[in-house]
């Protein structure tokens, strides 16, 4: 059993965020072909790491002298924190920061089968091989030290975590409000729909002539997610160009209010994509950092979104 007290406990924790941080950005970096500073938090700490190193110490500790039960309460035991931790992280910031959607015996994408079993492996090497001598080493620092340490410690990493939860947060505001910008570009779109059904008696012709185009040019269009929203404003400069034909060459029935109306779609139309644009820009460091550092987070919510923010991150990198 493991009698450490408070502040032994957080170093260990500590420690372990530290080294699942090497891990994770050395695997991440390697695999990307170019260095990715991994994780929620911006310092090189992984508390998803730390925590499940803790967590595998703790529930083995009834089974120290059974391996295969120390394997199934590590498999148990992370497991249920990692898929806790991602459903509360997906629920408070609408994104995910890692997924297994596309991995064989998969629940839904917050845990699968592999990890699991490579949970249980890694606390047995926690408890049989990795543990031990990192215990030796922090038992041997006097204690002074070791409080100073970890109390340092304490308050870099909280204040790195504020930071970083105030940025998720802020991230989260961004996605919903490209996606507020997005439904009213829709509602304007059907607007003007119902407008040129209306006042126009050659409608029938638009849809055949206009579609068409629209289509062929659809085709065009390149398959990343944000060509929906491109589409959407091609659209709608369409229709606001059909119906500023019609004003000018008198075909139709388009009274004043009508005329007003289409000023004030028009009006509406620009000041929401200035918006979605300055939403996109995605001026703040942190935000950036926070995309940078998990290149595979998604969203079911704002999938969109975050598909265009992640593409003005890399962009606003190579510049940078």
């Amino acid at each position: 059993m493991y009698g450490y007290t408070v502040t032994q406990w957080l170093f260990f924790f500590y420690f372990y965020c530290f080294v699942g941080w090497c891990f994770e950005s050395s695997y991440v970096s390697a695999k990307k072909r170019r260095w990715t500073n991994r994780g929620f938090m911006r310092g090189p700490f992984l508390p998803l790491y730390g925590s499940g190193a803790i967590m595998m110490l703790v529930v083995s500790m009834p089974f120290q002298d059974n391996l295969l039960l120390v394997y199934i309460a590590g498999c148990v035991g992370a497991t249920a924190l990692e898929y806790v931790t991602g459903v509360v992280m997906e629920k408070l910031f609408q994104v995910r920061y890692w997924d297994y959607s596309h991995v064989k015996f998969n629940f839904q994408g917050h845990i699968c089968l592999g990890s699991s079993l490579a949970w249980g492996v890694l606390t047995i090497l926690m408890t049989e091989f990795v543990h031990r001598p990192v215990e030796e080493l922090v038992l041997s620092i006097p204690g002074a030290v070791l409080t100073l340490s970890t109390w340092i410690l304490t308050a870099g990493i909280a204040a790195d975590f504020a930071l970083s939860f105030k940025a998720a947060l802020d991230l989260r505001d961004v996605l919903a409000g490209m996606e507020r910008v997005k439904e009213e570009l829709t509602n304007i779109q059907r607007r003007l729909d119902v407008i040129l059904t209306a006042a126009s008696q050659d409608w029938t012709s638009y849809r055949e002539g206009a579609a068409e185009s629209f289509h062929a040019r659809r085709e065009e269009i390149t398959e990343s997610v944000s060509s929906r929203v491109e589409d959407l404003k091609t659209a709608i400069e369409e229709k606001l160009e059909w119906m500023r034909s019609l004003m000018q060459s008198g075909n139709g029935e388009c009274s004043e209010d009508v005329k007003e109306e289409v000023l004030d779609l028009k009006g509406r139309y620009t000041h929401n994509v200035a918006e979605r644009r300055r939403l996109g820009a995605l001026r703040d460091f942190f935000q950036r950092d926070l995309i940078r550092s998990n290149p595979t987070m998604r969203s079911e919510r704002y999938g969109e979104a975050l598909e265009e923010l992640k593409e003005e991150s890399m962009r606003k990198e190579g510049e940078e």
